[in-house]
C-alpha cells in the first residue's frame, strides 16, 4: 500500500510540474539557466528542467538563509539513495522511486546553492561528481539484487551499468584529450529519470497485472515497467557511448592535423604534432 501511495505522490508531482509549466508560460520570460546548457533529453527536456529549477528556487533560498552549504546537501543525497537501493532490492519500487527522486533533487539543489553562495570550487565539483557516481551505482545495485534470480535481468542491469560508465568516461576522456565533449543521449540525469520512472510505474502496473509472472526467467508481471526502462537505458546509453567515442576520435584527428599544419610547429626539430 505504501508503494502505491508513493507512486501517487510522484504522479501528483508530475501534475504539479505540468501546471507550473503552464503558469510560467503565462508570466514574462526570463533568461534560461546556463547550467542546463547541453543537458536534457527526450524524457527530460530542457523546458521541464527549467520549470523544476524555478519550482525549487524558494526552497534553495530558504536553505541559503539557514546557512546550509552545498556540500551538506551533496553528502546528504547519499542517505535517501542508500535507503532507496535497499527498498528496491526488497521489491518496494514505489517508495524506492520516491526516495531516489529526493536524492536526485539533492544533486540539483547543491548546484543551485553553490551559485547562491557564489562558491563554485574545483573541490566542490570533485565531491559532487564522486557522490553522483555512488548515488547512481546504488540505484543500479538495488535493481541487480532484486533481479538476482533472473540471469537475463542481471545481464540487463550490467549492460545498463556499462552504458552509464562509458557515457561518463567518454566525457572525461574528451576533456583529458583537450577536445570538446560531444553531446549525446543518456547523460546521468536522463538515465536516472528513465530508471526512476520505471520503478515509479511498478505499483501502478501491478494494479493492471497483479502478482509476479515470468517466462524463461524473464519477468513480465509487476516488474515490466522497470525492465523496459533498463532496456531503453542499456541500449541507448551504449549506442550513445560508441557514437561519442567515434566523435572524439574525429576531433582528436582534426586537432592533430591542425597542429601538424600550424606554422608555429613547422621546422621545429623533434616536434611531430602528436600527443
Amino acid at each position: 500500500m505504501l508503494d502505491l501511495v508513493s507512486s501517487l505522490i510522484l504522479c501528483a508531482f508530475v501534475v504539479s510540474v505540468g501546471c507550473a509549466a503552464v503558469l510560467f508560460a503565462l508570466l514574462p520570460k526570463r533568461a534560461g539557466n546556463p547550467r542546463l546548457d547541453g543537458h536534457g533529453g527526450i524524457m527530460l527536456g530542457r523546458g521541464v528542467m527549467e520549470v523544476v529549477y524555478r519550482m525549487f528556487d524558494p526552497l534553495v533560498r530558504g536553505l541559503f538563509a539557514l546557512r546550509v552549504t552545498p556540500n551538506m546537501v551533496t553528502g546528504f543525497s547519499l542517505v535517501p539513495a542508500l535507503v532507496s537501493a535497499v527498498l528496491i532490492a526488497m521489491g518496494h519500487f514505489g517508495l524506492g522511486a520516491l526516495l531516489a527522486t529526493g536524492s536526485a533533487f539533492c544533486d540539483m539543489i547543491d548546484g543551485m546553492l553553490a551559485r547562491q553562495y557564489n562558491s563554485m570550487s574545483k573541490m566542490g565539483e570533485l565531491f559532487d561528481a564522486a557522490v553522483d557516481r555512488y548515488v547512481e551505482f546504488l540505484l543500479f545495485a538495488g535493481l541487480a539484487v532484486y533481479f538476482r534470480g533472473s540471469p537475463v535481468a542481471i545481464v540487463l542491469c550490467l549492460a545498463t551499468v556499462l552504458g552509464a560508465f562509458m557515457v561518463s568516461y567518454s566525457t572525461a576522456k574528451a576533456e583529458a584529450l583537450g577536445v570538446p565533449p560531444p553531446k549525446g543521449a543518456m547523460r546521468r540525469a536522463e538515465r536516472a529519470v528513465y530508471v526512476i520512472v520505471g520503478c515509479w510505474l511498478v505499483p501502478l502496473w501491478e494494479l493492471v497485472v497483479p502478482g509476479a509472472r515470468s517466462f524463461a526467467t524473464i519477468a513480465y508481471g509487476r516488474e515490466l515497467p522497470v525492465e523496459l526502462a533498463l532496456v531503453v537505458v542499456a541500449v541507448v546509453a551504449n549506442v550513445s557511448a560508441v557514437r561519442r567515442m567515434l566523435r572524439i576520435a574525429e576531433l582528436v584527428r582534426a586537432k592533430q592535423g591542425h597542429q601538424k599544419k600550424s606554422p608555429a610547429t613547422q621546422g621545429v626539430p623533434g616536434f611531430s604534432g602528436d600527443s
